[in-house]
């Protein structure tokens, strides 16, 4: 029943891990994303696609660069996962 829940965290790690290399290394293209997170070309396009989508991103002819709303997310990121953390925490049994 939590498969589905599992993957979509895993597919969450992998958006925020490339959007923090993408703010790191910017402007960055997917061959060098892909060669420095040890991610399939095909899964760094997906990924850049749902970032883009979201506005976390955008292209630009030397690669991709973050936006101003990636860096507000990112301040908000531990705080985002510590209520999910305290969300998840309560579902557990005693």
């Amino acid at each position: 029943m939590l498969d589905k829940i599992q993957e979509e965290i895993n597919l969450a790690s992998r958006h925020i891990e490339v959007l923090q290399t993408v703010a790191d290394q910017q402007p960055i293209g997917i061959i060098k994303l892909s060669e420095l997170l040890s991610v399939p070309q095909h899964r760094i396009r997906y990924s850049l696609r749902v970032l883009e989508s979201s506005g976390y991103i955008r292209a630009s002819s030397a690669g991709a660069m973050v936006t101003p709303k990636a860096k507000e997310m990112f301040q908000h990121l531990n705080d985002d996962i510590d209520d999910i953390i305290r969300i998840v925490s309560m579902m557990k049994q005693p």
